[in-house]
């Protein structure tokens, strides 16, 4: 895991470099950004739109700290097939912050902390509350960042661990 520890937020000191650094940070949140809006309204193809075809998102660290066991999630097919399953009746409401960035050429760093809150859709009396740590790893896809490899880890829960898997 390479967390953001760096003192600073913009490492450019020319204005057309500090335009471009400021035009990729945002990109790079907003892949992370695509992905929970598109897991909490269910927008499979703003959902897809976060990752590379051959993308990685291990949450197994979550499930090895709430007691579930989990599969390394590989390609954005298979991803947003886990994640989006419509057998799973779930409503969730992701929230994205603390979002630090690194910029090297056309790959990236970033890390951030999401809470998602985790609810059976049929039944809003349980839940499952999230506190995580992403790190993420992207490429540039053109005019946008594309995740290529996820790992999330939790700080804390609080809830039925269960509510997460539809049960």
């Amino acid at each position: 895991m390479q967390l953001m520890h760096h003192p600073y937020a913009l490492d450019a000191t020319l204005n057309a470099d500090v335009v471009r650094e400021l035009a990729d940070r945002q990109e790079i949140a907003d892949a992370l950004h695509r992905f929970a809006l598109g897991r909490d309204v269910k927008d499979r193809a703003l959902f897809r739109s976060a990752f590379t075809p051959d993308a990685e998102f291990d949450f197994r660290p979550v499930g090895a700290r709430i007691g579930l066991d989990f599969p390394l999630m590989q390609g954005a097919d298979m991803i947003a097939a886990y994640v989006l399953n419509p057998d799973v009746d779930l409503d969730t409401s992701h929230t994205v912050t603390n979002c630090r960035v690194r910029v090297t050429g056309d790959e990236a760093g970033l890390t951030a902390l999401v809470e998602a809150q985790h609810l059976p859709g049929a039944d809003h009396s349980r839940h499952l509350l999230l506190k995580n740590l992403y790190d993420v790893e992207l490429v540039r896809g053109g005019q946008r960042w594309l995740m290529r490899r996820v790992r999330v880890d939790n700080l804390w829960y609080t809830g039925d661990p269960q509510v997460i898997l539809g049960r």
